[in-house]
């Protein structure tokens, strides 16, 4: 792999995605709440503290935390592509959270002085980096000592139906390879005993590994379809490269593969597991 253009990529993916995210912010708030909730809990913020949330997205985990650092205490949002960040903006006025900064910034290399935060939040975003090892060392050389990291990283293609089902008709159409072990991906923390490997190699202690079980839902197979294409850059990606039978054809297998999940009433719940991790600096 190319580093330096998998981190170009990636980061248009996200720019291009972030419309789509701030327009189901409120699903996604409420099906991942246990996950939120969770890593809150594991850095346990305290007035007056500073948390820094990495490859925030719409900062809604970091947002959480503001509540509690209270106006003497600071969050700091940052996400690699600005319009995310843009985005978090955005989130925080309309929430009229005052006590929050938003920066573009990368998780590979923060641009924060050494201990001078006390809690460090990344949701769904060490396991996409292109070295994940360099951007958890920077989470602990930025940590204040016996500072806390809480992140999440989905577990297992089996554990996750919402996603593999879409992944598995990618890769069997030609149209997106699976991402291969040892790269970046969504899967790319699932191998047993690896979370405990990259922090205890950044130089943390104490670590925590755990699981939480959620589900996402939608009233109908469309509903769902909407939902994923504006959330995944990759199924959007795909579609621009299609003519109208093949995006039939995606789209019937779509339908296809996500049917075993559909109620009586119609609606579908989705399966979702993700590992979650806390230690300590």
């Amino acid at each position: 792999m190319d580093f330096e253009t998998y981190r170009a990529e990636s980061r248009d993916r996200w720019e291009r995605a972030a419309a789509g995210w701030a327009s189901r912010r409120e699903t996604m708030q409420q099906a991942t709440a246990p996950v939120t909730m969770w890593m809150i809990d594991a850095i346990d913020p305290r007035p007056g503290q500073t948390v820094l949330e990495l490859a925030a997205g719409l900062g809604d985990t970091g947002l959480m935390a503001a509540e509690l650092v209270g106006p003497t205490g600071t969050v700091i949002l940052t996400d690699g592509a600005e319009a995310m960040v843009e985005a978090a903006k955005e989130n925080a006025a309309r929430l009229g959270v005052a006590n929050v900064e938003a920066k573009p910034m990368e998780a590979e290399w923060i641009d924060l002085a050494t201990a001078t935060v006390d809690g460090v939040l990344c949701r769904w975003g060490y396991m996409l980096l292109a070295d994940p090892e360099a951007a958890l060392r920077e989470t602990r050389r930025v940590l204040r000592p016996d500072g806390r990291v809480a992140l999440a990283a989905w577990d297992e293609p089996a554990r996750n139906p919402w996603m593999d089902v879409l992944t598995g008709i990618l890769d069997g159409r030609g149209l997106v390879p699976r991402s291969q072990p040892g790269t970046p991906g969504p899967f790319a923390f699932a191998m047993d005993g690896l979370i405990d490997d990259l922090l205890g190699a950044a130089g943390f202690g104490e670590t925590e590994v755990s699981a939480v079980d959620f589900a996402f839902r939608a009233d109908d197979l469309d509903a769902w379809w909407d939902h994923m294409l504006l959330t995944s850059p990759t199924l959007a990606a795909t579609l621009g490269t299609l003519s109208p039978k093949d995006h039939y054809e995606l789209r019937d297998a779509f339908d296809a593969g996500y049917v075993q999940y559909v109620g009586e009433d119609g609606t579908l719940t989705l399966p979702a597991r993700t590992l979650v991790a806390a230690a300590t600096a």
